[in-house]
């Protein structure tokens, strides 16, 4: 089933086109590795499909439902933007957790916030935070961190932070979840632990818990300068050069890449 169309997406900043008419679609529970040189567009790209930034064209749609066509020039307020982005979980680099908040708060703020705007919170608050806390307890156990739960970012590692970062995204319940390369700034000692739990993501769920399905089986689109980890984990591969979609097709094409700008950016990062 598709859960995610991407239309002729542009972005421009002043007179240069950073983006320029890219279209793909994403089925639920497919990943999608998204990858090309620095300054190709990439990042750019993550944060149109997030409404960080508003493309000049095009059009994105969620399970059949238009939330993005710049054809319609109607103007959003920063509320409706907040729902849109609610399809989205996006996963920085540089973690950015709340310095003055604990691994468990950081994972549960976003939602306790958010449930407070529900018609029945009042009359059912203690239920609806029982369950987002017990949700949050999950998602950190299946991080690797329960334990940890009453440390503050200052007290965690990269690698570490990086995974309350993720398990943060996920409690929102995104339809996709967007990762800008996850590992740039970790050291590479840190980074398995990252791409262990990106992995673990992307695994059938298994019907036996209720917990498993919190995790498993997620959509993602991924942003990564880790080719080995897109050829495991990716069921799509997205090459971006100049702000252009040059190749779209299965993890395969990193061995056999059909374009001369494909096999020239694989020769660098080999090289490195």
């Amino acid at each position: 089933m598709t859960i995610l169309e991407v239309e002729k997406i542009t972005k421009r900043f002043g007179s240069a086109e950073v983006i320029k008419d890219i279209s793909f679609t994403l089925n639920e529970g497919e990943v999608l590795a998204i990858i090309g040189a620095s300054g190709s567009g990439k990042t750019t790209l993550l944060r149109c499909l997030n409404f960080l930034e508003k493309p000049d064209a095009g059009r994105i749609t969620v399970r059949g439902k238009t939330l993005l066509d710049c054809e319609d020039k109607k103007h959003y307020d920063r509320a409706v933007l907040r729902q849109k982005r609610l399809h989205f979980g996006l996963v920085f680099q540089s973690f950015n957790l709340f310095p003055q908040y604990t691994a468990f708060k950081n994972v549960v703020l976003a939602r306790e916030l958010a449930a407070k705007k529900l018609p029945d919170y009042r009359k059912n608050k203690k239920v609806i935070i029982e369950e987002i806390h017990s949700e949050g307890m999950q998602l950190l156990e299946q991080i690797g961190l329960l334990a940890k739960r009453d440390f503050y970012p200052h007290q965690l590692s990269g690698g570490q932070q990086q995974r309350v970062a993720i398990a943060r995204a996920l409690a929102l319940k995104p339809d996709i979840l967007c990762f800008d390369e996850p590992t740039s700034a970790l050291d590479p000692e840190l980074t398995g632990e990252v791409l262990k739990v990106i992995r673990s993501l992307a695994e059938p769920s298994q019907p036996q818990t209720a917990e498993s399905a919190l995790v498993k089986n997620t959509t993602m689109i991924i942003v990564t300068h880790e080719m080995q980890f897109a050829r495991q984990v990716a069921d799509t591969i997205l090459f971006i050069d100049e702000g252009m979609m040059v190749e779209h097709g299965p993890p395969q094409l990193l061995d056999n890449p059909s374009s001369d700008r494909l096999k020239r950016f694989l020769e660098r990062y080999q090289d490195r």
